[in-house]
Order: structure tokens, then C-alpha cells, then sequence
């Protein structure tokens, strides 16, 4: 196996591996985006955030304005996802 040596002291190697790698991480900060969880809302919830009876909130799903998810009798909607379908009116 090779020797490797270096003609430098320590010290500047350290800070030299030191500034290359904060550097790095500098990079991955900037590019790093946290992803946040699915919030997800109940029939109700629905309802209350777009002020619509639950009967229209139902209409709505039948004609496939939003999209529900279900878990067994449960209903639930991406808030995500409502906010998307909401439409500037201009």
C-alpha cells in the first residue's frame, strides 16, 4: 500500500476539508424544500371552509368538481386540492 504525504501542516488541511464541506451543505440547504404532510379534511370541515351545505359539498364530488377519499363510511378531502379548484373570477 502507497504512502500518502502532505506538504502542507494539518491545520490548513482541516480548514480546507472544513470550508469544502460547508460549502456543500450550503448547497443543500438552498435545494432542500421540506416536504410538509397531506392535510386532509372532513366532510364538515369542507363544508365549513368553502360555507356550502353538505348536500352541495356531496353534488359536487358526483360530478367530479373535487375529489374525496374515503376510509371505510369516512370521507375526507386534500386540503391541497380544494384550494386548486378554487378559480379567480375576473
Amino acid at each position: 500500500m502507497a504512502e500518502i504525504k502532505f506538504q502542507f501542516p494539518t491545520d490548513e488541511l482541516e480548514e480546507r476539508i472544513t470550508n469544502r464541506l460547508e460549502k456543500k451543505f450550503d448547497e443543500l440547504k438552498k435545494e432542500f424544500q421540506p416536504r410538509t404532510p397531506t392535510e386532509y379534511l372532513t366532510r364538515n370541515e369542507t363544508a365549513e371552509l368553502l360555507k356550502v351545505d353538505l348536500s352541495t359539498l356531496h353534488n359536487w364530488v358526483k360530478k367530479q368538481k373535487i375529489r374525496a377519499y374515503g376510509i371505510s363510511h369516512r370521507v375526507y378531502f386534500k386540503r391541497s386540492e380544494i384550494e386548486q379548484v378554487l378559480t379567480p373570477i375576473n
